[in-house]
């Protein structure tokens, strides 16, 4: 493999890697501000609560993920 293949895999890579954090940010964003899951009203109601799990578990898959790509 040379040199320019080396470097064309290594900026795919980042590439890839700032465009999956950038969709789940978009994506927490309009859940979050649009349908106004990331606010709560006094106390977070059940919406809230599964919103916030669901939002925390994809962020751990999406850095999971992203580890075990670069690892590569």
């Amino acid at each position: 493999m040379g040199v320019e293949q080396e470097t064309r895999d290594f900026f795919i890579k980042i590439a890839n890697s700032i465009a999956i954090v950038l969709l789940w940010m978009i994506a927490n964003v309009y859940l979050g501000i649009y349908f106004g899951l990331g606010f709560f009203d006094g106390s977070p109601s059940f919406k809230n609560i599964i919103y916030y799990i669901i939002s925390l578990l994809t962020l751990y898959l999406v850095i999971r993920y992203l580890v075990k790509k670069w690892k590569t």
